[in-house]
C-alpha cells in the first residue's frame, strides 16, 4: 500500500505508568549502559586504529559516515518490520546481539578495509534495533513524560559511554594493545544481552499495514525530516572531533590526550541528558533542539580555529553539551509527531533520513580535510548547522499528533 492504513482504531496497551513499564525503560537502559561501555571502548580508539592500519582522512570519513549513515538506513526497515509485526522485543533483541557478534570479531583485522567491513555489520545491529527500541521507550511513558523518558534512556546510554571511554584509557595505560581492549569490549557486548530475559513488550498492537511512503506522514514531520536531514549533513563523525585533538598532542599524549577528551565529552553528555529532556517536556522540542543545532555551529567554529589544549577542554564539553541536547529531542520531536500506530514506522523513517545524510557527510568532511585542512571542515559544519537552527525556528504550526 502507499499509504498509512487508518483502520486500525484499538490498541490495547497497559498504562504506561504502571510497574512493568517503568521496568521496561529501567532494563532497555541497562542494555544500552551495557552496550555503550563496550561501544565506548571501542569509540575513541577506532580512528587511532585505522590510521594504525594505514587509513587516511577518506578512509576515517567513509567509515565514520558508513557507521553513522548504514544503521539509520536500516532503521527505516526495522521500523516498518516493527509495526507490521505488532512486536517490538524480537528485532531489538537481534539487533543488539548482532552488533556483539560483530565486536567479537573486530580484534582480527588486519587492514583497515577489514575494519570497514566489520563496522558495517555491528552497525547493521543498531539499525535493527534502535526504531523498535525507541518506539518501546515512546510507549513506556505517557506523553506528558516522554521526553523525560527518553532523557533517562540516553542518561543511562551515556553513562555507560563514560565508563567505557574511561575504560579504554585505563586498558591503554596499562599496556594493552588496540586489538586486547577490542577483545575487552567484545565481551561485555554480550553481557549486555542478559537483561532481555526480564523485558517484556510494552504494547501490544495489531498488525498494521503502515508506509514507509512519505508522502503521508504529517506535513510537520515532513518538515521537521528536512532539517534534521540539514543538520545531520553538518554534524559528521566524532572521528574527525578525535583526530582533530590528537594534532594538538604529541608523542604519547596523542593517544591518551583524545582519550581523556572523549571521556569528558561523554561525563557532559551524561550529566545533561536527562535535565534537557525534563526541560523539552516544559518548553518544546522546537526551542530546545533550535538552541541545540546554534550552540553545534558556535563548537565547530571553535575546532576550526582552536589552537590550545585548553580550549580543546572547554570545547569537547561543549560537544557534550550538544548531544546532550540534539540526540534524544530529534528523537522525541518524531515521536510527537507520529500516530501510535505508525510510530516505529516514522522513527525509522527519521533514522534513514538523517542515515543518508551521514554518509555524504563522512564522505565530504573527508574530502574536506585531505583538499582543504580541518578548519575548512569545521566551518563547513558550523555553517549547516546555523542554518538548520534559523531554518527550525521559522517552521510553523508544530502539533503533536496522539
Amino acid at each position: 500500500m502507499n499509504r498509512f492504513d487508518n483502520s486500525v482504531t484499538k490498541v490495547e496497551t497497559s498504562s504506561p505508568t504502571n510497574s512493568k513499564e517503568g521496568r521496561n525503560i529501567l532494563l532497555l537502559g541497562f542494555v544500552s549502559l551495557l552496550n555503550d561501555i563496550s561501544s565506548e571502548i571501542i569509540q575513541p580508539v577506532l580512528p587511532l586504529f585505522i590510521t594504525s592500519l594505514g587509513g587516511g582522512s577518506l578512509a576515517v570519513g567513509l567509515i565514520g559516515g558508513v557507521s553513522d549513515g548504514l544503521p539509520s538506513i536500516i532503521s527505516v526497515f526495522s521500523g516498518y518490520w516493527s509495526d507490521w509485526l505488532g512486536k517490538r522485543k524480537p528485532l531489538v533483541v537481534a539487533g543488539y546481539g548482532l552488533s556483539a557478534l560483530a565486536k567479537a570479531v573486530l580484534p582480527i583485522s588486519m587492514i583497515w578495509q577489514q575494519v570497514f567491513v566489520i563496522r558495517m555489520v555491528e552497525r547493521s545491529g543498531k539499525g535493527l534495533r534502535s526504531a523498535p527500541r525507541d518506539a518501546m521507550i515512546s510507549e513506556s511513558a505517557i506523553k506528558e513524560r516522554r521526553g523525560r523518558g527518553f532523557g533517562l534512556h540516553r542518561t543511562m546510554d551515556t553513562l555507560g559511554a563514560v565508563i567505557g571511554s574511561l575504560l579504554a584509557y585505563a586498558l591503554w595505560r596499562n599496556g594493552l594493545d588496540f586489538r586486547m581492549i577490542f577483545v575487552i569490549a567484545g565481551a561485555i557486548a554480550l553481557i549486555a544481552l542478559i537483561p532481555f530475559i526480564y523485558i517484556r513488550e510494552g504494547i501490544y498492537l495489531p498488525k498494521t499495514r503502515a508506509s514507509l511512503n512519505l508522502s503521508k506522514p504529517s506535513p510537520e514531520l515532513k518538515n521537521f525530516l528536512f532539517i534534521a536531514s540539514l543538520f545531520s549533513l553538518g554534524n559528521f563523525s566524532y572521528m574527525f572531533f578525535i583526530l582533530r585533538a590528537q594534532e594538538l598532542f604529541i608523542g604519547l599524549s596523542s593517544i591518551g590526550g583524545p582519550l581523556l577528551l572523549y571521556a569528558f565529552f561523554n561525563i557532559v553528555y551524561a550529566i545533561f541528558s536527562l535535565p534537557v529532556g525534563i526541560w523539552s517536556d516544559r518548553i518544546g522540542r522546537k526551542n530546545v533542539l533550535s538552541l541545540g543545532y546554534a550552540f553545534y555551529a558556535i563548537t565547530a567554529v571553535g575546532f576550526a580555529v582552536v589552537s590550545s589544549v585548553a580550549w580543546l577542554v572547554v570545547l569537547f564539553g561543549l560537544y557534550g553539551l550538544v548531544f546532550a541536547i540534539v540526540d534524544a529531542s530529534q528523537r522525541a520531536f518524531v515521536s510527537d509527531l507520529s500516530r501510535a500506530t505508525v510510530r516505529s514506522t516514522s522513527l525509522g523513517i527519521y533514522f534513514g533520513a538523517i542515515g543518508m545524510v551521514a554518509i555524504f557527510s563522512g564522505l565530504i568532511a573527508g574530502e574536506l580535510w585531505l583538499k582543504f585542512g580541518p578548519t575548512i571542515t569545521f566551518l563547513f559544519g558550523a555553517f549547516l548547522a546555523a542554518l538548520a537552527a534559523i531554518v527550525l525556528q521559522r517552521m510553523k504550526n508544530v502539533r503533536e499528533i496522539l
